[in-house]
């Protein structure tokens, strides 16, 4: 079981950024803004302030996520360089405090989203929250080297939770939102673990790399890049996408998959050590492949959702012309 406890040597004071930081804003930014563009593509007339609300509780609920997260992955965030800073593990914030502001958070988002919008968002915003904290925090990722293939749900479903806020209903176009967001998660994910592989061996947690090996992981992220690009690509056939997206989604997905080949005939991952200590974009020769993967897949993930979130605010400008 985790030790959700500061390091026992530790005794700082916290601050207000600590808390800040209990909330993952980097993973929340990216929840807010594919909630936003589900939310917007639902094409459905919505109160700007009742829009913002159903935004916030989306962030609140991101935000309870990370914080439980944080409380329970305490001791194997204590071994691993790219989250031994983390508020709980440097002792800065307590384990219950962090679990007192993710329960608070997370009962004040769904009631909040609830009764302000409609129970439909509400219920898949409190499922999100149980399945990211219980299920993935707590079971997959401890378990099984799938933990962020299964876990990845969690990830995938602010759009969808943007949506049914809107329009009260979650249709097919919601779901293939989701389904993005959802295949682009093993890529993703793994291409950061083959440059991060000590860290999680360190820890125990069982990532592909791992417990596959680097050769493994490889391959089964150019499946899942042949897998994820069509899928990125289909808004553009269902209606959901127009001209603009069928242009960004064609073209960067030419180069993810390029890039998913590379590291695919590389040999990132083979060698100890491939990650420097300067941060997750700085790495050795033999990990550049992974790193290039990486970071093309957050900016192929974000103009997506830009292209999507452009094309559906000018549809509704249009017909508020009209």
């Amino acid at each position: 079981m985790a030790m959700a406890t500061a390091h026992p040597t530790a005794r700082i004071p916290a601050r207000w950024q600590d808390f800040v930081q209990l909330l993952k804003p980097r993973v929340m930014s990216l929840v807010v803004f594919t909630g936003l563009t589900g939310l917007v593509a639902a094409d459905t007339p919505l109160h700007p302030v009742l829009g913002a609300v159903a935004i916030l509780c989306i962030a609140v609920g991101a935000g309870a996520s990370g914080a439980l997260n944080m409380w329970y992955d305490a001791d194997i965030d204590a071994k691993m360089r790219r989250t031994r800073g983390r508020p709980v593990p440097a002792g800065r914030v307590q384990g219950a405090d962090a679990l007192t502001l993710g329960v608070v958070l997370s009962l004040f988002s769904v009631m909040l989203m609830g009764m302000a919008l409609n129970w439909l968002a509400a219920g898949l915003l409190a499922f999100t929250i149980l399945f990211y904290a219980v299920v993935y925090t707590m079971w997959l990722k401890r378990w099984t080297a799938q933990n962020i293939v299964i876990g990845g749900l969690a990830g995938a479903l602010p759009p969808v939770i943007g949506w049914a806020a809107a329009a009260g209903t979650a249709p097919l176009n919601a779901w293939l939102l989701c389904a993005i967001i959802f295949m682009w998660t093993p890529p993703h994910f793994w291409a950061l673990s083959l440059y991060t592989s000590e860290d999680y061996q360190k820890a125990g947690v069982p990532m592909m790399p791992v417990v596959a090996g680097a050769a493994s992981t490889r391959r089964q992220i150019w499946i899942y890049s042949l897998l994820f690009v069509p899928v990125a690509i289909a808004p553009a056939f269902t209606g959901l996408g127009g001209a603009a997206y069928l242009a960004v989604s064609g073209l960067g997905g030419l180069v993810f998959l390029l890039l998913a080949w590379r590291l695919y005939r590389s040999r990132a991952g083979e060698a100890a050590g491939q990650r420097n200590d300067d941060g997750l974009y700085d790495v050795r020769a033999g990990a550049k492949d992974a790193r290039n993967l990486f970071a093309f897949s957050i900016l192929y993930l974000s103009l997506l959702f830009a292209t999507l979130l452009v094309e559906h605010l000018m549809g509704l400008k249009a017909l508020e012309v009209l």
